[in-house]
């Protein structure tokens, strides 16, 4: 196989991976914050927030990761998705500035305090919303002509994405009460496992409104999965989700199951995440541009990878490292145990 043909798809299986990694390990942060108005005291947020402080920092390492490898790689793609999504990208950045700086600052405020807990659940709305609505524009797909956005500023809004925006919502709200069921105990566990039923009714809810919408979009998601019978050996993946939802579902209130219910929930995203990759292969940006049309030159993809295969084992050993010595559970007053 010729390296104009594999060098893409190594490209796009690292960028795939840095953006599947933010999604699950940030996203239990932001549903954290997206959970912080259900907590039933400052101190019960104290508890909510301190199980994600010593990990949360290195967290959008894989976003960036994501941005600088599709910018290195698919320079085309970078252009175009920038031109079409650039309101909701800088709603996404200013939302992550607002939440980081919410996360640092409350823990310092004494009559502010109140305030920045407001922004720190805000801040992370904003931002799964953000990132729900970029998504949605995607699989709807980009007016481009020639590999160039010709659509006007707000050419990303439509009801499609703005309920995948709220999908993202809720997915990260789930991901963040599994979270949370794992590392608390008490009265904060048992406010998680409450939320943890319902969240999982909305996100298969969403699930099954963005797939039942999916075939009256101008989309190439759907015709991928129907097409040839493309959906007898791609149907394991539904099935497999529904799977996982059930099991998610008996395992929340299960009263000496701790880390299950946060398990299957990063398998429902993972499998949410696969199910969109099938959908829109080979295409980078759907309905026109594939990985081919939108990489950069061999070389400069050769190179760019040497340089990756140092940093990426990097990045993934401090977050084994990370995760693994704050692995205990979080309680009041003592942090980690």
């Amino acid at each position: 196989m010729e390296m104009t043909t594999w060098l893409p798809v190594a490209w796009f299986a690292v960028i795939g991976f840095g953006v599947l990694m933010y999604v699950v390990l940030d996203g239990f942060v932001l549903g954290i914050g997206i959970l912080a108005p259900m907590a039933e005291s400052e101190e019960q947020l104290d508890v909510m927030m301190n199980t994600a402080a010593p990990i949360w920092d290195g967290n959008e390492t894989w976003l960036v990761l994501g941005g600088a490898g599709l910018m290195a790689a698919f320079p085309k793609a970078y252009a175009a998705l920038l031109s079409a999504l650039y309101l909701p990208v800088l709603l996404l950045v200013v939302a992550l500035v607002f939440r980081g700086v919410a996360f640092e600052f409350r823990f310092k405020a004494h009559r502010s305090r109140r305030l920045w807990s407001v922004a720190f659940g805000l801040g992370s709305l904003l931002a799964a919303f953000a990132q729900g609505v970029i998504l949605g524009a995607l699989v709807q797909g980009l007016d481009l002509v020639d590999g160039r956005y010709v659509g006007g500023a707000f050419g990303w809004f439509s009801p499609f994405s703005m309920l995948t925006g709220v999908a993202v919502v809720f997915g990260y709200a789930l991901l963040g009460s599994t979270w949370l069921i794992l590392k608390t105990e008490g009265r904060e566990q048992a406010v998680a496992r409450t939320l943890t039923r319902p969240l999982v009714v909305a996100v298969v809810v969403f699930m099954g409104l963005v797939s039942t919408w999916l075939p009256f979009l101008q989309s190439r998601v759907m015709e991928r999965w129907f097409a040839d019978g493309n959906f007898w050996w791609l149907s394991p993946v539904p099935l497999l989700t529904l799977a996982v939802a059930v099991a998610l579902w008996r395992s929340a209130v299960h009263p000496r199951r701790d880390l299950p219910p946060f398990l299957l929930s990063l398998a429902l995203f993972v499998l949410g995440f696969i199910g969109l990759v099938l959908g829109m292969w080979p295409y980078l940006l759907p309905p026109s541009l594939t990985l081919w049309q939108a990489a950069a030159p061999a070389s400069s993809l050769g190179f760019s990878l040497v340089g990756l295969v140092v940093l990426l084992p990097v990045i993934l050993g401090y977050t084994a490292w990370s995760y693994r010595v704050f692995r205990g559970k979080v309680t009041a007053g003592t942090g980690y145990h």
